[in-house]
């Protein structure tokens, strides 16, 4: 969500060369720009690159309930992010959200993320904090809400 220059993405796409890959990104110029990093590198075959919001995402067809991996790196706060996150993953699929340093697990209540099929996977500390949810029931068809709207008025 929302790749930006292509961290952590096109790192995670180097090093597993037999995985397929989504870049999602809303602004225009820097999806440009990871069209050709990503062709640069010679991974077009296998990483997609997609200027839409992460709200339109969560609605389409082809990415709905699809990636086993989702990563968000200075995304959203929390609720934001797991509402844009959880549309996007399978069952049994994993988001990682990087965290401030030592990460809080109060930004993420299991209350909060229930509604989305969400529950805490684990806070991971060392080198740095990173946030593990895992995806364990479906994304109810209500997420995520209209452009806009998880940011306006969060779940949590």
């Amino acid at each position: 969500l929302g790749s930006g220059g292509g961290l952590p993405g096109l790192v995670l796409a180097r090093l597993w060369p037999t995985s397929t890959w989504v870049l999602l990104d809303g602004n225009r110029r820097r999806t440009e720009w990871l069209v050709v990093a990503v062709s640069t590198l010679g991974m077009a075959d296998r990483v997609q690159v997609r200027c839409q919001r992460a709200e339109e995402s969560g609605r389409d067809p082809a990415l709905r309930g699809w990636a086993d991996l989702v990563t968000a790196r200075s995304f959203a706060p929390p609720a934001v992010t797991a509402e844009c996150a959880a549309p996007l993953l399978a069952v049994g699929g994993v988001l990682i959200v990087s965290e401030p340093p030592g990460g809080d697990p109060a930004r993420w209540p299991a209350q909060g993320l229930e509604q989305l099929g969400l529950s805490i996977d684990g806070l991971i500390v060392e080198p740095a904090a990173f946030q593990r949810l895992r995806q364990v029931a479906p994304c109810p068809d209500r997420f995520p809400r209209r452009v806009g709207v998880p940011t306006k008025r969060p779940l949590f």
